[in-house]
């Protein structure tokens, strides 16, 4: 309570040397030690990164832990290869059998077939397809979301994949995001795609970074949804224009870590 205090009386530019001082120190090795990420950093090459990324992202929301565990049950059921078990893969689940949560067997089986077919006509950056003018990355999510959702599928799988264009937040998007397009030179996130900048990057929005956005008096809507992340970037955007969402290390590490 002392801390949250002091906040009320910092102006902006301490506001961000404060804020600046925590990402770095969050965004470090250390860090990975208790994410889910720390799955995806099994992998070298693109395409295991890159499927392995946007599987654990998908089942990114609750106890890290638990969220760990499940990741892990994926990679063992996909031989921890998995590119290649993408390409070859021809079955389907006899049942549905829990993953995580209320992500099952069945997901699993349309995330995996609908992999295939991107990756045997084009790929998965591509699916992030440029667009210009206002919402760009709304739309860019927009479309991934939509031509992923060719590939035949029951309509419960459907809320996997959360759609900005109808005001989500898209955490565990923009979180795949972060993770595919911000630079590995602090070795957490991996920067191996190059279509998106990292200016262009929306914080994945969740419970720890948007209450101490909102102690730190960087965001005053209640919803968390696409509108509040608006809000937010916007102030993040003033702090540092290239490389916004750097300050998600930042909100985390203070909500998670700190129990700010």
């Amino acid at each position: 309570m002392k801390l949250y205090c002091y906040f009320y009386g910092m102006n902006e530019l301490d506001l961000k040397e404060f804020l600046d001082e925590k990402a770095a120190y969050y965004e470090s090795v250390e860090f990975i030690q208790s994410d889910p990420i720390q799955l995806v950093h099994q992998f070298n090459r693109k395409e295991d990164i890159e499927i392995a990324g946007l599987l654990i992202a998908t089942i990114a929301w609750g106890n890290r832990k638990s969220i760990i565990q499940s990741g892990e049950k994926m990679l063992v059921l996909m031989n921890h290869s998995p590119y290649e078990f993408v390409l070859n893969y021809c079955d389907t689940p006899n049942e549905n059998k829990a993953i995580h949560r209320t992500f099952n067997s069945t997901d699993l089986d349309f995330f995996i077939r609908s992999l295939q077919y991107i990756y045997t006509s084009s790929s998965l950056e591509a699916c992030f397809e440029a667009a210009e003018g206002p919402n760009r990355m709304q739309r860019r999510i927009g479309s991934f979301r939509q031509l992923f959702l060719q590939t035949p599928h029951e309509k419960r799988s459907e809320k996997h994949l959360s759609d900005p264009l109808t005001n989500s937040a898209a955490k565990r998007l923009n979180m795949y995001l972060r993770w595919m397009c911000r630079s590995s030179v602090n070795q957490v996130d991996f920067g191996i795609w190059t279509n998106i900048s990292p200016s262009e990057l929306y914080l994945p929005l969740d419970v720890h970074t948007a209450n101490v956005a909102r102690k730190l008096h960087l965001l005053n809507r209640k919803q968390n949804d696409w509108k509040a992340l608006e809000e937010l970037m916007s102030k993040l955007r003033n702090m540092d224009p290239n490389d916004p969402v750097k300050y998600d290390f930042a909100l985390f590490g203070l909500g998670a870590f700190e129990k700010f």
